[in-house]
């Protein structure tokens, strides 16, 4: 793995910010204690989970928090379970049984293995290949696999993982790139979509190019199938796929147990991605003020390393349960629930024909730019976040 950056850990400021009942409404008491449960984390030390990536080559988009391979002193993972997930977004019980696919390169050899002992710790029912539910082929479809690689098998356990406790009743199809071009990528969401998948997660991308719109039409328009696409880690900028018009871009915030009347606290994350996109024509389902072309992103989810994910990942140097983060973690969420509530054929449109359906992540910047909601979260829509994070219940009722 390529270190990333090293963050100077901060004391945690004193707990519990006293709130009086005359102290002013609900909702300034409600912002007070999110940004009390926000600012109480401290910050940690990452690795990226992929190198840079080349022009006309994507990189994953995820981080791993370093020294968290190991479970707390009663064994129990650390980070964000699929409980907490589910509490976080308003889950309900039940949902469709639709098959999502995670579009990734290379090989996890122990994938299926990994994601069998996700799934037990956190009670879901068991997702096998002998069982129909877990499929795993090469970018054609065959059961020919590209060769293994231990930073996108960790990118494989972790988008799993997610799609896993996002949509627990759903069926898995990971479809497994010969490399990371965009080419190859590109032919394995095809493959994806041939094979039935109604939701598409793609956690990588790479810089802005004048050919991206070819990239378009040959790989990503796909009529009533959900593809969603991390909008980055490098904070303000657009990247590619999130830029095109014919996804849902899904940038990252920063998640934690709150006090708060939603029980969960979230703002933008600092390194997500959003922006302008140089090439894109604006979708007509996208009408921002200040933005002429495509505005990346749509939604969000976690993506914070720092309030990361629990990740069970056995290839590679690093084994057994980590903490991962990165919008890595919040494409895989956001096209399993959107396929668990039986929304995804609706596409990118369904979330601003339906903003109610989404949690207002209101604060929070990735950045410095010249339009304010372009990289500073707000009221409403803005870039980091889009219209928020699902909240999947009321998404069942609006659809």
């Amino acid at each position: 793995m390529v270190a990333f950056s090293t963050r100077l850990a901060l004391a945690p400021a004193v707990l519990g910010l006293f709130l009086f009942a005359c102290g002013g409404s609900e909702t300034e008491a409600d912002a007070a204690l999110d940004a009390d449960a926000l600012d109480n984390i401290a910050a940690q030390s990452t690795q990226a989970i992929c190198g840079a990536g080349q022009p006309g080559f994507a990189r994953c988009h995820s981080f791993v928090l370093s020294g968290s391979f190991s479970p707390d002193a009663a064994g129990k993972p650390k980070g964000l379970g699929a409980a907490d997930l589910a509490s976080a977004y308003n889950l309900p019980k039940t949902g469709q049984s639709a098959t999502v696919a995670i579009v990734d390169a290379y090989d996890d050899p122990n994938a299926e293995a990994d994601l069998a002992v996700y799934r037990k710790q956190f009670g879901l029912a068991a997702c096998t290949s002998k069982s129909g539910c877990f499929k795993k082929v090469g970018q054609s479809g065959g059961a020919t696999l590209p060769k293994p690689d231990a930073g996108w098998a960790q990118e494989i356990a972790l988008d799993l993982d997610m799609v896993s406790a996002a949509c627990p009743s759903c069926k898995i199809l990971l479809v497994e790139a010969s490399s990371p071009s965009m080419a190859d990528l590109g032919a394995a969401i095809n493959t994806a979509v041939k094979l039935g998948a109604v939701a598409v997660s793609n956690s990588w991308g790479g810089a802005e190019t004048s050919s991206e719109t070819s990239f378009d039409a040959r790989y990503l328009k796909h009529s009533r199938v959900l593809i969603t696409a991390s909008s980055g880690d490098d904070g303000y900028g657009a990247e590619f796929p999130a830029a095109s018009r014919y996804v849902l871009a899904v940038g990252g915030t920063r998640l934690a147990k709150s006090s708060a009347s939603r029980g969960w606290s979230e703002r933008a994350w600092t390194k997500g991605g959003s922006g302008c996109s140089q090439y894109e024509t604006k979708p007509a389902w996208q009408s921002d003020a200040s933005c002429k072309k495509r505005m990346v992103a749509d939604v969000s989810a976690v993506a914070d390393p720092d309030t990361g994910v629990a990740v069970y990942v056995t290839y590679g140097d690093s084994k057994g349960w980590g903490v991962f983060g990165g919008t890595s973690a919040a494409s895989p969420l956001v096209a399993g629930i959107f396929a668990f509530i039986g929304t995804a054929a609706q596409g990118p449109g369904f979330a601003y024909a339906h903003p109610k359906a989404f949690f207002d992540a209101k604060t929070g910047s990735n950045g410095s730019c010249a339009a304010s909601y372009f990289c500073g979260a707000k009221t409403g829509y803005d870039g980091p976040t889009g219209l928020g994070t699902p909240d999947a219940k009321e998404m069942v009722s609006e659809k």
